[in-house]
């Protein structure tokens, strides 16, 4: 089996869904069950035997060493993090305490339990930690993409306590001889995303008739990534990645904040032609740019592709097509997501925006 940290949020329980679907392994899933962390997302879970929840922190050190002594996993898959930039900037600590105290608590755990293994448990074990190409920093137009040498550089609390964990993981390998495999994505989306990110919030106003807020001049560019194909890079690096060993996993497609509003706002359109929304551009807002807005991020994948054979198999319209009809497929999802915690967020983080220029936003 393995156990997979973070599995109830957008990216993880995407990847146990998978998992469960296309490989023999059973997981252990563990999460604290934020405010992003969601149980309906493995709703189609309930009762598979090849599948456990467990709630709790990975910071919780006693917690971590009873599962991994009780189920022996031979691998650790950690999607554990808190991960918006907003959120990082309003309240900073929580990134710290969870992204680096809690990995480098969960890097302790794990390398005790890696030194109980021997033979073949010991030389096959790995683990395996999910990183952002935002601890690269940000690209100006004429800029080469990230690779996996281009030198850390974060410009918010997120993205630097991400690279401080990404730096813990890489010190276990070389200090401890940990085997450790890190791979740093772009922009996820896709189904089961928290309707703070930039396309979830886009399709959940626009379908309520309410503002989409744009930050700055909307030219802010970011590389998109399908979380399908994210979910399936990190199934092939967990099976061949060479250990102490970093990759980068982009979807070659990079766009504008406002070029990605437009288009799904194309979709809804033609999904939805008769709501009294339509246009839905129309609902296009400009608010006031977040502190230290990082203007362009670019991943170079070719690593993955050469070294591991993987690629994405979703183009940039077709895994948005994919999501935009999701959503619109499974209101009741969407409904139970976007209400409390969610509100008062909302307020607190566009309130005082208003006014503003033009922009890119939530991303």
């Amino acid at each position: 089996m393995i156990l997979v940290t973070g599995g109830a949020g957008f990216i993880g329980s995407n990847f146990v869904l998978d998992w469960i679907v296309g490989e023999a392994d059973s997981v252990v899933n563990l999460d604290k069950l934020t405010y992003a962390g969601n149980m309906n997302n493995l709703a189609s879970l309930q009762g598979n035997a090849r599948h456990s929840f467990v709630q709790g922190d990975i910071g919780d050190r006693a917690l971590v060493q009873q599962l991994l002594a009780t189920h022996r996993p031979r691998a650790v898959v950690n999607f554990a993090a808190e991960s918006h930039v907003d959120r990082s900037i309003h309240a900073p600590g929580d990134f710290i305490q969870t992204n680096v105290v809690g990995t480098f608590n969960l890097l302790e755990e794990v390398r005790a339990y890696w030194n109980t293994l021997a033979g073949d448990e010991k030389s096959a074990f790995r683990f395996l930690h999910v990183s952002t190409d935002e601890v690269y920093g940000s690209l100006n137009a004429q800029d080469a993409p990230f690779s996996e040498t281009t030198p850390y550089a974060p410009n918010s609390p997120y993205s630097a306590s991400k690279a401080a964990s990404d730096h813990l993981v890489r010190a276990y390998h070389h200090t401890y001889g940990l085997p450790t495999l890190t791979t740093n994505c772009s922009n996820n989306y896709g189904p089961y995303q928290f309707p703070e990110k930039l396309i979830a919030l886009m399709i959940l106003n626009a379908t309520q008739g309410r503002s989409l807020p744009v930050y700055g001049d909307g030219k802010n560019v970011r590389d998109w990534l399908y979380v399908g194909d994210h979910c399936a890079a990190i199934r092939v690096v967990l099976a061949q990645g060479k250990t102490g060993e970093v990759y980068n996993i982009g979807g070659w497609n990079e766009k504008t904040n406002l070029d990605v509003v437009h288009t799904v706002c194309a979709l809804l359109d033609e999904y939805s032609p008769d709501t009294a929304h339509v246009p839905h551009a129309s609902l296009i807002t400009y608010v006031k740019d977040r502190p230290g807005h990082d203007r362009r991020y670019a991943i170079d994948a070719r690593k993955i592709e050469r070294d591991l054979g993987w690629k994405p198999q979703e183009t940039f319209e077709t895994g948005l097509r994919k999501t935009v009809r999701w959503y619109l497929d499974n209101k009741a999802w969407v409904e139970n997501v976007a209400s409390g915690d969610y509100q008062n967020w909302m307020t607190q983080n566009y309130s005082n925006r208003a006014g503003g220029r033009a922009g890119g936003a939530a991303s």
